[in-house]
């Protein structure tokens, strides 16, 4: 246990799901001890041990039970089955202003924190001015906290739990807060301390922080535990095939008589499908290589992937152009190009399945985006083959922070 922080066995925690409240009433009063309620499991036999100096991401869907589990970890719940210990004093940052009084201003709402943490008052006194520096809101530290932006509580919220020299400090959903000099801070105390051993673990939905802060992610999936690893971007592939309901593996590509060649469009993420249909925009798979099967869930900035397209053909069709767009959710152009800009020429279809790719190095920055596909004839007139908008959502990940969407990481160089 030395070397433990925390330590989950077996955690399970049931909540009594009601109909309605007269139910609850019914059960409290029946003599034969008749159920009137379901259970539902937020957590179902958790375990996991986390060593000092780890900095373990959170991640899964709303309802998974990641604040439930922050929650019992931190003591605000009581588990209904299973052990969790502890070994460190713990300053948790759960849900912004946790403890907080609205009536109180900034820096009675400071004092206030730390009693809570079992802090003496003179112990706070020797802090307060690092906290009040670090938080930077200025003279509305001395103005009640309801009338502060959410801007401003979270920065005093964070301000405060990262200042009273926790062993573990556990946070849920604020870790981007503020502008680019406090993240900056933060960034600073984090690496601060990693150095210094202490434990961090939080909740998020944000993979890039994730991929960026976290040597370890633990994934959970309507209260149990899916996977546990040291490598993160596994981790996070694991959550987003889950997520966005998809598989890594596709069909064979090459036993073409067994994918489905219609027309409709996937209403799933609202495309808009239309053209004469002479050929099909099939499939598109993302890889990192040229073999039409591995459909990569997250990609990676600045990679080189394949977008390979499986177009089918009902006839011989010369002179086509493909192409090709990423957007963002505004719909806002990211990226695109097509054969045409590319080599300045068209290229023709054989009637049945015919097998193109797009190399490209992916140089967008970290988020959510929509894949864009169009093919069409050029001759003299336009003819519309088929138009897949959107095809596609896929995440891309970064292993490091940048601002936009343009992924170009700099070098530095200084005399």
């Amino acid at each position: 246990m030395q070397n433990t922080a925390i330590e989950v066995k077996n955690l399970t925690k049931i909540y009594p799901l009601y109909k309605s409240p007269i139910d609850r009433v019914k059960e409290a009063l029946n003599p034969f001890g008749k159920k009137y309620h379901k259970e539902f499991y937020a957590l179902k036999n958790v375990s996991f041990e986390i060593k000092r100096g780890e900095v373990v991401g959170i991640i899964g869907k709303n309802g998974s039970g990641k604040s439930t589990l922050l929650k019992i970890i931190t003591g605000v719940l009581k588990q209904t089955s299973g052990k969790v210990l502890v070994n460190g004093k713990i300053s948790a940052l759960l849900e912004l202003g946790t403890g907080f009084h609205p009536e109180l201003n900034g820096i009675e709402n400071i004092y206030l924190y730390g009693a809570l943490m079992g802090i003496e008052k003179k112990e706070m006194k020797k802090k307060i001015d690092e906290i009040i520096a670090f938080a930077d809101i200025g003279d509305f530290i001395y103005q009640p906290v309801k009338t502060y932006s959410s801007g401003m509580f979270s920065r005093l919220a964070f301000a405060v739990a990262i200042n009273v020299e926790p062993e573990i400090l556990i946070v849920d959903e604020a870790l981007s807060v503020g502008d680019i000099s406090f993240q900056y801070k933060c960034f600073e105390k984090f690496k601060e301390f990693k150095e210094k051993g202490v434990t961090i673990l939080f909740v998020t939905h944000s993979m890039g922080q994730v991929l960026n802060n976290c040597n370890r992610a633990i994934f959970l999936k309507e209260g149990e535990l899916i996977k546990d690893s040291y490598n993160v971007k596994d981790v996070v592939a694991e959550y987003e095939k889950y997520a966005r309901g998809v598989s890594d593996k596709k069909a064979d590509t090459k036993k073409v008589k067994n994918i489905d060649i219609s027309t409709k469009p996937n209403k799933e993420i609202g495309e808009k499908r239309f053209g004469s249909f002479r050929a099909l925009i099939n499939n598109l798979t993302i890889s990192d290589k040229r073999d039409f099967e591995n459909d990569l869930v997250v990609l990676e900035s600045g990679e080189w992937v394949y977008f390979n397209f499986l177009i089918y053909a009902k006839e011989d069709i010369d002179k086509v152009v493909l192409g090709v767009s990423i957007r963002n959710k505004n719909t806002s152009d990211i990226w695109g190009d097509n054969n045409l800009f590319a080599t300045g020429r068209l290229f023709e279809l054989k009637k049945g399945y015919n097998k193109i790719s797009y190399k490209f190095r992916l140089n967008i920055n970290q988020g959510e985006y929509l894949v864009f596909a169009g093919l069409a004839r050029l001759d003299g007139k336009r003819e519309e083959l088929d138009q897949r908008w959107p095809i596609k959502k896929i995440k891309i990940t970064s292993s490091r922070r940048q601002v936009g969407f343009l992924y170009s990481p700099i070098e530095v160089i200084k005399d």
